[in-house]
């Protein structure tokens, strides 16, 4: 996929990035600020983010998205940093824990993930949304899953949490309807990061075994080339929906392995 050109001459357009500490997060931050965009990446680890600082050239602020008061200090920097106007808001932070059945749900795990990764996105967008306004040519990129579209046996928990930002984003996308602010909507499939499966299993063994025999599962990378053809697009076209998955892949629970593919 192509990257847009940037002139000096042009303002650089402006993005918040939202679980930028690890995986697509981190690859989108770093991505858009290779695309020329001027980049506030926030995760809850703090070290991580100095790292991708270091490394990228973005700024870097630690939030916990399930925190008003800590969200309230995103805005402040925002305004900081950007003045008051945002382009772009893409939500990475979220992720899956467990693989327990509902008939032997841990009722903490999914409201941790509710909490993450439906909650986390309305109080980020609610907070932002005036700034998306103001630039006049906003975006809301939601970061969501497969699993927001097919259920399979012990992702009840996590295929609940997804389909219901799946949904916060159509409705979004309704109630903005005449606006200069578009609703994105990124599905992956299958994504080998470093942290994904290792969080949700809790056992590096495990987390090996979910990619076994899979030829070339998506990357991180791929999905922040991606979010960043829907970002770079010209804004009168959007990208309802991407659902993107491996070759492998045909579906949440059919993964062709150890052939070659």
């Amino acid at each position: 996929m192509t990257t847009a050109n940037v002139s000096s001459a042009t303002p650089r357009l402006t993005a918040v990035v939202t679980g930028a500490s690890s995986g697509i997060g981190r690859a989108t931050a770093a991505r858009l600020v290779a695309d020329g965009w001027q980049v506030l990446a926030v995760a809850r680890r703090e070290d991580r983010l100095h790292e991708l600082a270091e490394e990228t050239g973005c700024e870097v602020l630690a939030v916990d998205v399930t925190s008003d008061d800590s969200v309230e200090g995103l805005v402040r920097r925002s305004e900081e940093l950007f003045g008051g106007s945002v382009n772009a808001v893409v939500h990475v932070a979220g992720g899956a824990l467990g693989v327990e059945t509902a008939a032997e749900a841990d009722l903490d795990k999914w409201q941790r993930m509710y909490d993450i990764n439906v909650l986390g996105a309305v109080r980020v967008t609610r907070a932002l949304l005036p700034a998306l306004r103001r630039s006049g040519r906003g975006d809301l990129l939601f970061v969501t899953s497969v699993a927001a579209q097919e259920a399979y046996p012990g992702g009840s928990g996590y295929n609940a949490a997804k389909s219901g930002e799946h949904m916060l984003a159509a409705a979004l996308r309704l109630e903005l309807n005449g606006e200069k602010v578009r609703v994105i909507e990124i599905a992956p499939g299958m994504v080998r990061t470093e942290e994904f499966s290792l969080v949700r299993l809790g056992d590096q063994d495990a987390a090996d075994a979910v990619y076994d025999g899979v030829e070339e599962p998506l990357t991180a990378e791929d999905c922040a080339d991606v979010i960043s053809y829907a970002l770079n697009a010209p804004h009168h076209v959007n990208l309802d929906l991407v659902t993107v998955r491996p070759l492998a892949q045909a579906a949440a629970h059919r993964v062709a392995r150890h052939q070659g593919v």
